[in-house]
Order: C-alpha cells, then structure tokens, then sequence
C-alpha cells in the first residue's frame, strides 16, 4: 500500500508495512492506549514502519501533538499482543491502537505535555464518534496485558480525558486504613475480589485465591483507577472504586 487519506483530519500519513485485514466479524470497538517506550518520537515512528519490528498502531501522537496514522482503521495493526478483555483475546481485530511518545519507566518516565493531550482527546474523541464506542471501552494497554505491560502508565492523565468526555472513570475512593485483601490470602472475599475484575474486563481466573497473577491484575487496575497508591494490595478504596465502576457502567448501559 503505497498511501491512504487519512482516517482522522489533520493527522499526517505514513504508512507501516505492519498490518493485515482485521479477522471475522471484528469491527473496532475499542481504543487500547500506549506509550512508545522509546527515547525519542522519531525513533519510535521509525520502529513502528520497520517491518522487522512487527509491530505498529494506526496512530502515534507526538509530544508537540503532531498525529502520524500509520495504518488504516479498517485493517488490523499489531499494537495490543498477548492480551484480554471481557474474554475476548483478539484485541487487534477489534481495537483501534493510538501509541503515545513518552520514554516510559525505564528510560525517564515523565508527564504527558499538554499539546499531546489535548491532540489525543481530540483523536479519541474523533474515533469513538466514528465508530460508536462505549466509554468503558477507552483503555491502557496495562488493562488489556497486565504484568505484561504497564502503559501508558500511572501520570496518563486520564481525569483530562474523562472530563472531555472519553474514557470511563469515577473519584477513586479514599485511601484509609482498614481490612485488605493480599497476596497468599484466600477465601470468598477474595473469590468476590476476581469476580468484580473479571466482571469489569480484566483477564482473570476466579480461583478464591489471592495469587501472584491476582496481585499483578489488582495493581493493573490501580494504575488506571487508583494511581495515587499502585501496589497489588486490594485495601478498602481499590475495592470501593471498582464497584462504584462497575455500577456507573451499568446505570450508562441502562
């Protein structure tokens, strides 16, 4: 494919080799949100048109709030991986994937500028428009790959975006102290824990075992939910935020 008009007005087209046709009924239904993880912008939209990388997203949204798309949003980019929600698995066939510059945690995680921003709320905002997606279904990559992956991470302002009008949040419940829910413990209460994750979208087994993949999907939540304290330990506040999530889901579906 040598180019396309842009899906999205304004953004600027160059065009990864990385992509096929999305798969059976799939149309995009979702918007799973990155950070490129890379020291810089160039270099990652580089990598994401390298076909030896065998990766790429439809878009990438610069610091300075340039908006490359790179592959179209009817084909299937190789942004999501290994990941899960609601029980589905192939996320890519169903997901529009927008990649964020920032150098993530391990090369100097820093906040996200405004101009970035402001130009993905105005690309989310565009696509969930196009495509009718649900507000629940607004979601880090973190969410759909815990443990695997821990973007766009914990200083994504996702307050901003909600108050814009994308992505599903409540006021995080707050943090006291009290009765928790931890790694080695078991019983119905943290059966109820799995129960309430898995009913929300993440990808977990209800075992009534508070196991280390437990920990690793409890901290994923945090991150997105609860990022003033992000540390595996289901306490009081996690518990309360995620069902006031769930019920605000319910009560928009009604």
């Amino acid at each position: 494919m040598s180019g396309f008009s842009p899906d999205h007005a304004g953004a600027e087209v160059r065009v990864s080799p990385n992509f096929g046709p999305r798969r059976g009924p799939f149309h995009p239904d979702m918007v799973v949100l990155h950070y490129t993880g890379m020291e810089t912008g160039a270099g990652a939209e580089a990598w994401l048109c390298n076909p030896a990388s065998e990766v790429s997203a439809h878009y990438l949204v610069h610091e300075d709030g340039r908006i490359v798309q790179m592959v179209r949003e009817s084909d299937r980019a190789w942004h999501a991986g290994k990941s899960s929600w609601r029980g589905q698995t192939d996320l890519n066939s169903a997901s529009v994937g927008i990649e964020i510059v920032n150098p993530g945690h391990t090369l100097g995680y820093r906040p996200f500028p405004k101009r970035q921003i402001e130009a993905v709320i105005a690309l989310a905002a565009d696509i969930v428009a196009r495509h009718g997606i649900a507000t629940e279904r607004i979601l880090a990559h973190s969410d759909v790959a815990p443990g695997r992956k821990v973007d766009p991470g914990e200083k994504f302002p996702w307050k901003v975006l909600h108050a814009a009008g994308i992505g599903h949040l409540v006021s995080a419940s707050p943090i006291r102290r009290g009765p928790v829910l931890q790694e080695g413990d078991a019983g119905q209460d943290v059966e109820e824990l799995q129960s309430l994750l898995a009913i929300y979208g993440y990808g977990i087994e209800i075992t009534g075992v508070f196991d280390p993949l437990t920990r690793i999907v409890v901290e994923a939540f945090q991150r997105h939910f609860r990022p003033r304290l992000i540390d595996g330990i289901a306490d009081k506040s996690t518990i309360r935020t995620l069902r006031r999530l769930i019920a605000s889901a319910t009560a928009s579906l009604g």
